[in-house]
């Protein structure tokens, strides 16, 4: 039972870490790479379909990104997701396919994707405390029904603090290293 709680709160802390780094994945560094707009949504009738659903990405230059719609009608809805997104890029169409030129970033906007990563790993951190919180009242509760006991509850509190401990550190390593990225020239 407690061992159950322990597994799913890993998973879960898990699944948070991985969340942000796919996340991450999506800001971009100046170098073309389908990752940047792969999950971006598009409205698809009446519902947000990401991007990769709907079309083709390649890189074929360091600098350009290639959408090729499956659907040539879903040009608009695509251009229009580009846009409104907070990538920054500007799509240029030719009827078939879509071209994003990535522009070298400016120190200004340098500095404005590492606020964004910042917040990015603030949120994932929070997610990871929401799930040591969750699994912290789960014990409570094994304890106030008597199937733990005192000592069992601060034994296991401690157990889910070091995995919270280990996730968050993680999510910091993740973060540091895109803000590196970002910051390269």
């Amino acid at each position: 039972m407690i061992n159950d709680l322990l597994r799913e709160t890993e998973e879960a802390m898990q699944k948070a870490v991985e969340a942000l780094r796919l996340d991450l994945m999506t800001i971009r560094t100046g170098r073309a790479s389908p990752a940047l707009v792969e999950r971006l949504p598009v409205e698809y009738y009446g519902s947000l379909t990401p991007l990769n659903q709907l079309a083709v990405i390649s890189a074929p230059e360091p600098r350009l990104l290639l959408i090729r719609p499956f659907n040539p009608g879903d040009i608009g809805a695509i251009e229009r997701a580009i846009l409104t997104s907070d990538l920054g890029l500007t799509p240029n169409n030719d009827g078939k396919l879509i071209r994003l030129s990535i522009p070298r970033l400016t120190e200004e906007r340098r500095r404005e994707l590492v606020k964004i990563v910042k917040r990015r790993v603030e949120q994932g951190r929070v997610a990871v405390r929401n799930q040591r919180r969750n699994a912290i009242e789960d014990l409570r509760e094994l304890e106030k029904e008597k199937l733990i006991s005192e000592d069992d509850f601060y034994r296991f509190r401690d157990d889910i603090q070091e995995l919270a401990d280990r996730f968050i550190e993680e999510m910091d390593r993740l973060g540091e290293r895109k803000e590196e990225e970002v910051m390269e020239v």
